[in-house]
């Protein structure tokens, strides 16, 4: 019972006093609770527990309900075909350079999954930092495209560790190809009825709402894709992430819901969810020969091969801004975690890797943030210099 009183008491400190900490070391929250999370957890304040690993779990899948709300599917959809082009050799250039490295490396296949990973979850916050740039535009759109690939790739990758490569993963595979149809129509029956009656979803989410009947539904599209992703033994990640995607597409009158939704998540669940990978980090880890070198290793493999497929992008953002771009997306901190975490309970990494991909995650957070900065300040002056010739 004490046990469970200091526990909860950890977590809700934890809580209160990241940003504080965040805003002192001008640092993400996520890093900051990850890494206080696994030092009390070294300590001894947060021990594993049934009710915290159901919170952590929720945590995660609202994470990846918040990733989707950062994406209007119209808005995807009416991407000029050049800028499409371009995304997909930028990713056709990610899981080359993945699946060249893993191979001549002879690391396994998993790591050909690990490594291209693309999450928008980070690049949101750096929008708020650096307002509308052209860089992070192209960012946002080409990030998720890449996270809709990665989720994807989650899905079958997580449905052929469990299963493997018998006709159970077929069977799973199946049940994916007629989940996705089924979504696809009814995205395109939402959208021709929206299309005839628009008055349809200002009566599902009135403008003027004093029983948040707006996040109501919202949490309803969450249950329900999730249950039904449950139901079909497909990675609930994937049926989370979907539920977002609705919620920008179909009610672009809400404009503030999105952030209302991220308000409740980053308040409460996903914190939990990040103090929960860092107690199962142990700081004894570090003593293992070996893992620093190889968590920067991965970084250094994770970083480049984003910058270099970036430069796709130059004629348009110009060289600064294409480098900027692709280390947005060398921050895949939720999904990389996800997944190794994953790949470790199949037993498909090793326990020295697995600890090795945390530490690389949250070295790629701490050391792009702090690139970016740099960049865009010696951008700046680059820029007033100019101006002032």
């Amino acid at each position: 019972m004490h046990d469970n009183v200091t526990l909860i008491i950890t977590i809700s400190l934890i809580i209160i006093f990241s940003p504080f900490f965040a805003k002192i070391l001008k640092l993400p929250t996520t890093p900051i609770e990850i890494i206080l999370g696994s030092i009390l957890g070294y300590v001894g304040y947060i021990h594993s527990e049934h009710l915290f690993d159901i919170v952590a779990e929720l945590g995660f899948l609202y994470l990846m309900f918040i990733a989707g709300t950062e994406i209007n599917l119209k808005n995807v959809l009416k991407t000029p075909a050049e800028t499409m082009k371009k995304i997909i050799l930028y990713l056709i250039i990610l899981y080359s350079f993945s699946i060249s490295f893993s191979l001549y490396f002879d690391l396994g296949k998993i790591f050909i999954v690990l490594l291209p990973l693309i999450s928008v979850g980070l690049v949101a916050t750096l929008s708020k930092e650096y307002g509308k740039t052209p860089w992070l535009d192209i960012s946002m759109t080409a990030g998720g495209v890449g996270e809709v690939v990665s989720i994807g790739i989650l899905t079958i990758t997580s449905a052929g560790l469990k299963s493997g490569l018998g006709l159970e993963l077929f069977e799973t595979l199946f049940a994916l190809i007629m989940f996705l149809v089924l979504m696809f129509f009814i995205f395109r029956g939402m959208q021709l009825l929206f299309w005839w009656f628009p008055e349809v979803s200002t009566v599902l989410m009135p403008k003027k709402d004093n029983q948040e009947q707006d996040i109501r539904l919202s949490m309803g599209i969450f249950f329900l894709l999730v249950g039904a992703m449950l139901y079909l033994e497909l990675e609930l990640a994937f049926g989370a992430f979907l539920a977002g995607i609705f919620i920008p597409t179909f009610f672009e009158h809400k404009h503030q819901l999105p952030e209302k939704l991220a308000s409740f998540g980053f308040g409460f669940l996903i914190p939990v969810f990040f103090i929960h990978i860092g107690s199962s980090f142990d700081l004894n880890a570090l003593t293992m020969d070996g893992l620093i070198y190889k968590a920067f290793l991965i970084t250094l493999v994770m970083v480049s091969m984003r910058v270099v497929a970036s430069l796709v992008f130059v004629k348009r953002l110009g060289i600064i801004d294409s480098i900027l771009m692709g280390l947005s997306h060398s921050m895949p901190l939720t999904l990389l975690i996800a997944m190794a975490t994953l790949a470790f309970s199949a037993n498909s990494i090793d326990q020295l890797h697995y600890y090795a991909f945390i530490l690389a995650a949250l070295i790629q957070v701490i050391g792009v943030m702090v690139t970016i900065k740099i960049i865009n300040v010696y951008k700046m002056k680059k820029e007033e210099n100019k101006t002032l010739v």
